[in-house]
């Protein structure tokens, strides 16, 4: 058989590889994404945002990367490495079937409830928490690996401001965490950039978690400059490599993840807390998120 068309999405090696591709040297000032940004935290709005240079390893813009906010499905991430780690030392089986009636209650959203399997396997409710941002397949994730043990990873992930604290909610009462999750531009840049490099636990674990990430189906983001099909997940012939997981709830926007090209390569994260009290607010919010992913293009390709 030939090799799999979508290996240089999903493996972390071949990711490495794109990356050394054919680099020259730029001036690379992010002004777009600068200005756009500026332009928030005057409206008001809470900005954090941390990009970083995979082939020189340097931070090439940061702003308030370690301010702990809101970052919704983001903090899925290290649930998913924590699941990938266990499927990979044989303590999960990842074709267990899971129960989704027993999450159904408190998921608002997602595919699996418009499916008419009642139950799916740990492989593809990972897939589906991952790329899809599947709110019941997330929580059914989380009620099997169990919220101590992401907690755990989240720090031996070196992740101190960022947690993931709770499951997916139709409603969010005076008891229950007031956000899913808390993270900080700087650590899920670094995360990512893991990811990347394999080091994310191990390779075998990064390889799988780059995976589940790369069919990018949230393309509303930083996603929206490449222009690519957000159904399909063939290599789209420009030679990129992309992979990453956003965060959306209300007044909150949060995109991190890995663009590689001929180029270079980045590893970025930006978060976004507003007031939410208009569709001019809302655009406004997203217009940054495309400005960013207007400037890692240009300097990618």
């Amino acid at each position: 058989m030939g090799a799999d068309p979508r290996s240089e999405m999903n493996v972390p090696q071949s990711t490495r590889r794109a990356m050394r591709r054919g680099r020259g040297r730029q001036t690379r000032t992010f002004r777009s994404t600068t200005n756009a940004l500026e332009g928030l935290s005057l409206a008001g709005a809470r900005v954090a945002v941390h990009v970083t240079d995979l082939d020189r390893g340097e931070v090439v813009l940061a702003g308030d990367d370690h301010l702990p906010l809101p970052i919704g499905g983001l903090g899925v991430v290290p649930l998913l490495i924590e699941t990938a780690a266990r499927i990979e030392d044989g303590s999960l089986d990842p074709h267990a079937l899971a129960e989704r009636a027993e999450t159904d209650a408190l998921a608002p959203t997602g595919l699996w409830r418009a499916m008419a399997a009642p139950t799916l396997p740990i492989v593809d409710l990972a897939v589906l928490a991952a790329a899809a941002g599947d709110a019941a397949a997330t929580n059914a994730l989380l009620d099997r690996v169990g919220h101590e043990s992401v907690t755990r990873r989240i720090v031996e992930l070196g992740m101190p401001r960022s947690a993931l604290l709770d499951g997916f909610r139709s409603e969010r009462g005076p008891d229950d965490a007031p956000y899913i999750a808390l993270g900080t531009a700087r650590e899920f840049a670094a995360l990512f950039s893991a990811l990347a490099g394999g080091t994310a636990v191990a390779p075998a674990v990064s390889e799988r978690v780059v995976g589940w990430l790369s069919p990018v189906t949230d393309v509303g983001l930083v996603g929206a400059a490449i222009g690519g099909d957000p159904f399909s997940h063939e290599p789209d012939g420009h030679g990129l490599v992309h992979f990453a997981k956003t965060g959306r709830e209300r007044g909150v926007r949060a995109d991190a993840g890995v663009l590689a090209g001929r180029r270079g390569a980045f590893a970025y994260a930006l978060i976004v807390a507003f007031d939410d009290l208009s569709l001019l607010h809302r655009h406004r919010v997203h217009s940054a998120f495309h400005a960013l992913g207007g400037d890692l293009l240009e300097y990618a390709t």
